[in-house]
C-alpha cells in the first residue's frame, strides 16, 4: 500500500507531502510516473479507481496496489514514507505477468508473483533511506522485466477515454472482436471496455474539480464536455467508482482552495487527478 496523494490532493500539513516524477524515457511507454509520498499523520485513505498499478515499496514491503472497480478504504500510519512508480493503464498485464483480472483489489505481496527477484530487490530497498534511490531500484526492477504492452491495448485504453465511445468502433480500429478485446483489457487492466471508458470518464472528471470549485463551469456543463448523459449519469457514475456524488467531491475541492497550496489533502477524501486520491 502507498501513499500517492496525487496531483489533486494538497497537503494540510508541512509533515505530508507528495510528489510524482516523470519516468526515464527508455520506461516510457511502461511508466505513467514516480512517487514518493509521507503520510503525515495516521488516517484512512480512499484510494480511487484509475486502472494503474502502483508497485509500493513501504519500508517494510514491496507490494502491487491495484483497482479497476469500487473505491478503497487504506489505513496508513503516522509519518509513514511510501515510494511507488506508476504503471500505466494498459502495462500491468504485461509486466506484471499475470492477469490483472486475477488479482484483488488492493495491495498484494510482489513476491507472490515474482518470488526471489521481488525479494532481492526488498533486501536492496531496506538498505537505503533515499527516496531516489529506492526509486530506481523499482525503476530497474521493472525494465528487468523486458516486456513492452502490446500497443493495440494502449490504443484501446486512450481510445476509451473519449466521449461517446463505443466498444464496437474501437474493436474494429484496432483490427479485432468485440470479444478480443474484452478479453485483452481483462488481462492488461482488470477491467471490461465499458468499465475502463467509466473509469477514463472519471479521471478526466476529478481533473475538473477546481474549476468547479473554483465557479469556473458548472457539473451540468461538465457532463456534457464528458459524454454523460446528463448529470444524473454523471452523479450515477461518480458514486459508484469513489461512493461520493459529484456534489461531495466539488465541496472537499472546494475546502482546500487556498493559496498558495498546490497539493491538497483531506483526512477522509483524498482526490485524485488520474482516480485515486490516495495510497
Amino acid at each position: 500500500m502507498g501513499v500517492p496523494l496525487r496531483p489533486l490532493a494538497v497537503t494540510a500539513s508541512t509533515r505530508s507531502s507528495y510528489r510524482e516524477v516523470a519516468p526515464p524515457p527508455a520506461l516510457a511507454g511502461v511508466l505513467a510516473c514516480g512517487w514518493h509520498g509521507r503520510t503525515g499523520w495516521a488516517r484512512p485513505l480512499r484510494v480511487l479507481p484509475d486502472g494503474c498499478a502502483d508497485l509500493v515499496w513501504d519500508g517494510d514491503a514491496l507490494t502491487v496496489v491495484v483497482t479497476a472497480g469500487a473505491s478503497l478504504r487504506l489505513w496508513v500510519p503516522a509519518s509513514a514514507s511510501r515510494v511507488g512508480v506508476r504503471l500505466r493503464c494498459g502495462a500491468a498485464g504485461a509486466v506484471l505477468g499475470t492477469p490483472m483480472a486475477d488479482l484483488p483489489a488492493g495491495a498484494t505481496r510482489l513476491s507472490d508473483l515474482w518470488g526471489a527477484a521481488a525479494r532481492r530487490a526488498e533486501d536492496v530497498l531496506a538498505a537505503t533511506e533515499d527516496p531516489l534511490t529506492q526509486r530506481e531500484v523499482l525503476e530497474d526492477l521493472v525494465a528487468s522485466r523486458g516486456v513492452m504492452p502490446d500497443r493495440r491495448v494502449l490504443a484501446a485504453v486512450h481510445a476509451l477515454g473519449g466521449p461517446g465511445t463505443r466498444t464496437t468502433d474501437v474493436a474494429g480500429e484496432l483490427g479485432v472482436s468485440d470479444r478480443a478485446l474484452r478479453r485483452h483489457l481483462a488481462h492488461a487492466v482488470g477491467a471490461g471496455p465499458k468499465q475502463v471508458h467509466r473509469i477514463r470518464r472519471f479521471q478526466r472528471f476529478l481533473r475538473r474539480l477546481e474549476p468547479l470549485a473554483a465557479r469556473r463551469t458548472s457539473l451540468a456543463a461538465v457532463a456534457a464536455d464528458l459524454g454523460y448523459a446528463d448529470q444524473s449519469h454523471l452523479g450515477h457514475d461518480c458514486r459508484r467508482l469513489s461512493g461520493s456524488s459529484p456534489a461531495a467531491l466539488v465541496r472537499v475541492a472546494e475546502k482546500f482552495q487556498t493559496p498558495p497550496a498546490a497539493r491538497r489533502e483531506d483526512p477522509g477524501h483524498d482526490l485524485s487527478r488520474h482516480d485515486r486520491g490516495a495510497r
